[in-house]
């Protein structure tokens, strides 16, 4: 079976995140481009790999797998050789999920309230993220420790909540754009080769 990975891409959709993933952890991987104006993200072939339609979808060693973070937690067990997972036995693994999963169950969701200025429930307490500002001093305890999530060490969830954190900078999100904690991760960031190779390879 071809260690290939087969990767379904739009540059402009949450599949740059995958593809940055891609080239982190050196993955031999085929890009079938999907034009969304020409509605191949609803094709039935599509579809029968991902009911939803969205990017990023992967097949790997038979297997779809969709959902950035699952993705980029996938990735990063499947290329081991790139270290960009703590160990099973490594104290630091329980941290690693920790930030990882808080960047689809917090920030991403926080960040579309903020930018779609939806209206704020009654009871903050039934959103799992609390509010934008909760997330916002959530990142800023963790990246006062840095210089990343794990600190000293760069991993997988870097990959995750940096790109969010690149999204919402480049949209503006308020909170973000100006608060040093935030700048400087993102240039940190934004300086390693797999993220340039993305971009120059985006146009």
């Amino acid at each position: 079976m071809t260690d290939e990975v087969v990767f379904y891409h739009n540059p402009r959709s949450r599949a740059q995140m995958a593809h940055w993933m891609l080239e982190e952890v050196g993955a031999p991987y085929r890009i079938v481009p999907i034009d969304f104006a020409k509605g191949e993200h609803k094709a039935p072939s599509f579809l029968a790999l991902n009911p939803m339609g969205k990017l990023p979808t992967i097949v790997h060693r038979g297997t779809v797998v969709t959902e950035t973070a699952a993705i980029i937690a996938y990735l990063a067990g499947a290329y081991p050789q790139a270290g960009l997972a703590p160990a099973l036995d490594d104290p630091s693994r329980g941290t690693y999920y920790r930030w990882l999963f808080f960047g689809a169950g917090c920030i991403e969701p926080a960040l579309l309230d903020e930018m779609l200025k939806r209206p704020a429930p009654e009871q903050k307490t039934a959103l799992g993220w609390g509010s934008y500002d909760d997330v916002l001093n959530a990142l800023k305890s963790v990246l006062g420790k840095g210089p990343y999530l794990l600190g000293d060490r760069f991993s997988a969830a870097d990959v995750y909540v940096g790109s969010e954190l690149r999204w919402g900078m480049m949209f503006g999100a308020p909170g973000l754009k100006g608060e040093t904690l935030f700048e400087e991760y993102v240039a940190r960031l934004n300086a390693r080769p797999a993220l340039q190779r993305v971009e120059a390879a985006a146009g």
